[in-house]
């Protein structure tokens, strides 16, 4: 697995080495290296995100969580609560009240970002960690999302229900390089190293329309086009899907897209992303930030990353 991993590294960074020039800005840029335990992200250097920031014309800004309630679609077994508490007795001679809140949820719910201690291959992660050195019901004890830094660098979304003249993809539909290439060429970007891609299917409508198929029959990118996007050394791919991979893992496989690209690519994934209103005004390239909540020793975390045009 080392092998496999290290093989895969290394055609990131050759990728990283061949595709560090930004198309709307001229020159080359410097780019990092992978981290053992970080990943792909710490590819991006401070000329990236400065480059990255130069995208920003109009300063539009575009929320691409969604709101985490109780009616959020989950996996089978996840849920969420939220309490609010009064504070009712007015402290102090100016009468400040108060309330106070508790949160009860599975952190793998709504909008996400997947940390590498998420998926593993018979029990191995990213950086040929093993389970039983991290793992611990108090939280695990590396690999968490709380180290994960600021992410600030150039963001791709490309319409795959434009590129196949619908309006959402049809249950399981996988798509590979062949239609991520020709999707980013007829909406006008060009990928590379460092950056963020998102899809749009237009599948996020059916969280409300029918909750069970939102889970089970979800479209997305198959291993084809994983292996393209990792070997042009981006740094995380997300979508507006539950779980960014079709459904159609193939006989008797599970999840092999999250599997590669948390196991051996380093490429961190962003689920349920409310891609709507970036399809809606046709925004394809534009400046991606993402702070994730810190929460000590996090398999996954609830995020809202911003888009800013």
């Amino acid at each position: 697995m080392k092998n496999f991993q290290g093989s895969v590294l290394a055609g990131a960074l050759l990728a990283v080495a061949a595709c560090s020039q930004a198309p709307t800005h001229d020159g080359p840029v410097a780019v990092g290296e992978p981290d053992p335990e970080l990943g792909m992200v710490t590819t991006i250097t401070p000329e990236m995100t400065a480059r990255a920031a130069k995208l920003v014309t109009t300063g539009k800004t575009y929320a691409l969580g969604v709101i985490t309630g109780p009616d959020t679609v989950p996996y089978p077994g996840r849920s969420y609560s939220i309490s609010v508490v009064g504070i009712n007795e007015p402290l102090g001679s100016n009468k400040a009240t108060a309330h106070d809140d508790r949160l009860e949820t599975h952190v793998g719910i709504g909008s996400q970002i997947d940390g590498f201690g998420h998926i593993g291959r018979d029990g191995v992660h990213y950086g040929g960690v093993r389970r039983e050195d991290i793992f611990s019901e108090d939280g695990l004890k590396a690999l968490g999302t709380e180290h994960i830094p600021p992410i600030a660098t150039r963001g791709i979304m490309l319409d795959m229900a434009k590129h196949f003249g619908v309006d959402q993809l049809a249950p399981m539909q996988g798509f590979g390089r062949e239609e991520i290439s020709a999707a980013a060429e007829a909406q006008g970007v060009t990928i590379g190293a460092g950056d963020v891609v998102l899809f749009h299917t237009g599948w996020l409508a059916m969280a409300e329309e029918d909750p069970a198929a939102y889970i089970e029959q979800q479209p997305g990118i198959n291993m084809d086009g994983a292996e393209y996007l990792a070997e042009l050394g981006v740094v995380a791919i997300g979508g507006d899907s539950s779980g960014l991979e079709t459904q159609d893992f193939g006989e008797g496989r599970a999840f092999p897209v999250h599997q590669f690209l948390l196991v051996d690519a380093g490429v961190y994934i962003l689920e349920t992303m409310n891609t709507n209103d970036l399809a809606a005004d046709g925004v394809h390239e534009f400046f991606f930030v993402l702070g994730q909540p810190r929460f000590a020793g996090s398999v996954q975390a609830v995020i809202n990353p911003v888009a800013i045009r």
